[in-house]
């Protein structure tokens, strides 16, 4: 399954417009109601963690895929441009907590590393728990989210990153 919805998300997020890109993803159209509800059930019982990502917050996934993955696949490979936009991603948000906050952060970049480089283990493994009941599937995900907020938080106190 996870290269099926990659190799989905490559063949269409070219043609697709963000309002279709977010139907696809969610089953309903921008804003519509049971959008969040919708997003949070199809990302949570994933199969793999790298469908997690095709279906969490399609919007911000839309743009990374677009400006940030895409182009960078072009010139480096494909878990590299994997990383690096997840890196991307980890920074975008740290900028956000950074401006409310008022003091450097690296939290979110630390994070998402490791969220991406979950999805490459996942992928080189073979991790595929599509076939577990929904329940089993959220737990798996769940765990992979926690155990990588707890590598953050220690690669944090180990490097003594901000």
């Amino acid at each position: 399954m996870p290269d099926e919805l990659e190799s989905d998300r490559q063949s269409h997020r070219r043609r697709l417009t963000l309002a279709q890109y977010i139907e696809r993803r969610n089953g309903v159209p921008v804003g519509a109601t049971g959008s969040l509800r919708n997003m949070l059930y199809r990302s949570l019982g994933a199969g793999s963690f790298s469908s997690f990502w095709g279906y969490w917050n399609p919007i911000f996934g839309y743009y990374l895929g677009r400006y940030v993955d895409s182009p960078l696949r072009r010139v480096m490979p494909r878990s590299v441009a994997l990383i690096l936009t997840f890196v991307v991603c980890g920074a975008l948000h740290d900028l956000a907590a950074m401006a409310v906050r008022g003091s450097v952060a690296f939290f979110c970049t630390t994070l998402f590393f490791f969220l991406g480089a979950g999805v490459l283990v996942g992928r080189w493994a073979g991790v595929d728990f599509s076939s577990l009941p929904w329940v089993a599937r959220a737990a798996i995900n769940c765990t992979y989210i926690v155990a990588c907020f707890a590598l953050a938080f220690i690669a944090r106190q180990v490097l003594a990153i901000p």
